[in-house]
C-alpha cells in the first residue's frame, strides 16, 4: 500500500491538560501516528496513545464476528525517551490486552538498563493493576544500539540492521527505513530523533530537545532536505529567557529555534510540536498567526491534524 500519512494524537509537553480553553490544540501528550507503505508506525506513548489505541480496537471488531476472524492489529512503537509525558499512555494502549496483538517497541532508556526493565519499573507493578509480564499480547521490546536502523519488510517482523554508511541506508521500493541518533540536548540520558524513509519521502521527529548557539549541525545534517520536520517548540523566546524562571538547559526549543533549525535542514515544512501544557488555544493562536504569516512552509501541530506525503 503506497501511503504515508501522518496523524498527531497527542501534542503536549510535560503533562496533559483537560480544559475548555485547550480544545482546539488538545490537551494530550506526545503521540503520533504515521500509517506508511502498509505499516503502524507510532511515535512516543503518551496520553495520545489511548485514543489511537481505541480506535484501532473498534477496526478489529469490525474487522470479523468471532476473534479468530478478526485481522490482528500490528504497530511498531518508537519510544524518544522515558519521561512520562512520552510513556505515560502506554499502559492504557488497550490493542496490548487482545492476544493476538503484535506490538514491537524500540527506544533506548540508557547504558545501564534495558528499556523492558524501565518501563516494567515506571509503568507497571506497583503503578499499575499488572506486571508488564501479564500482558496478553504479543509485546516485543527491543534496544536500539547507535548506528542501528529498522527496516520494516511487507509481512514480516521488523528487522534491525547495522548502518555505517550512507549505502547501508538504500532500501527496496516498498520497504520503510527507520535510523536515528541519541541527542544529548535533553537531560537527563539525551533523547532519540527518529527518521522514518519510505519510497522518495522522508519526515523526521526531534521532540524535546534543545538547541545550541548556531543552530545544532548534527540535527540539520540527519533531517537534510526532509519533507516534513516535527521539531520541539515548547517555549516562546520570552518564557525562554525569563528573568524569573528562564527556561535554559531544561531541554527544550522555542519557536525561534525550530525555525532556525528547519532553515538549516532545507526541511519542506515545519511542524511546530510539544507545546508548554500552560499555553492555551489563545496563545498558540497568536503564536500560529506570528509564525504562518512570516514562514508558508510552517504550522503548529494539533491533535487529529494529518498531513498526506504520498
Amino acid at each position: 500500500m503506497s501511503e504515508f500519512k501522518i496523524k498527531f494524537r497527542g501534542v503536549r509537553g510535560s503533562y496533559p491538560v483537560a480544559k475548555k480553553e485547550f480544545l482546539e490544540y488538545g490537551g494530550n501528550t506526545s503521540c503520533v501516528e504515521v500509517n506508511v507503505g502498509g505499516h503502524l508506525i507510532i511515535l512516543d506513548a503518551g496520553t495520545g496513545l489511548i485514543d489511537c489505541g481505541n480506535e484501532l480496537l473498534e477496526k478489529y471488531i469490525a474487522s470479523g464476528i468471532t476473534p479468530q476472524d478478526r485481522k490482528p492489529m500490528k504497530a511498531t512503537v518508537l519510544i524518544s525517551h522515558i519521561h512520562q509525558d512520552h510513556i505515560q499512555g502506554f499502559t492504557f494502549f488497550r490493542p496490548l490486552h487482545i492476544p493476538s496483538t503484535v506490538v514491537n517497541v524500540f527506544g533506548n532508556a540508557n547504558y545501564e538498563e534495558s528499556l523492558s526493565d524501565e518501563l516494567a519499573n515506571l509503568l507497571f507493578g506497583k503503578s499499575f493493576p499488572l506486571d508488564l509480564g501479564d500482558i496478553a499480547g504479543n509485546l516485543n521490546i527491543t534496544d536500539l544500539n547507535e548506528s542501528e536502523g529498522i527496516l520494516l519488510k511487507k509481512n514480516s517482523q521488523p528487522i534491525v540492521k547495522r548502518i555505517d554508511t550512507p549505502e547501508d541506508e538504500k532500501i527496496n521500493k516498498d520497504d520503510v527505513l527507520i535510523t536515528f541518533y541519541r541527542s544529548y540536548a535533553h537531560p537527563q540520558e539525551g533523547v532519540l530523533i527518529y527518521k522514518i524513509k519510505y519510497k522518495d519521502k522522508v519526515m523526521v521527529y526531534a521532540t524535546d530537545k534543545e538547541s545550541y548557539l548556531g543552530g545544532d549541525t548534527k540535527l540539520a545534517n540527519f533531517a537534510r532536505n526532509c519533507d516534513v520536520l516535527i521539531h520541539d517548540a515548547q517555549y516562546t523566546t520570552e518564557d525562554y529567557l525569563n528573568n524569573f524562571v528562564p527556561k535554559q538547559g531544561y531541554g527544550h526549543s522555542t519557536f525561534d529555534m525550530a525555525v532556525e533549525c528547519a532553515k538549516q535542514t532545507g526541511a519542506k515544512k515545519l511542524i511546530f510540536y510539544h507545546f508548554d501544557p500552560g499555553y492555551d488555544d489563545k496563545k498558540l493562536n497568536s503564536i500560529k498567526k506570528h509564525y504562518e504569516k512570516s514562514n508558508e512552509n510552517v504550522m503548529l501541530a494539533h491533535e487529529g491534524l494529518e498531513i498526506n506525503l504520498i
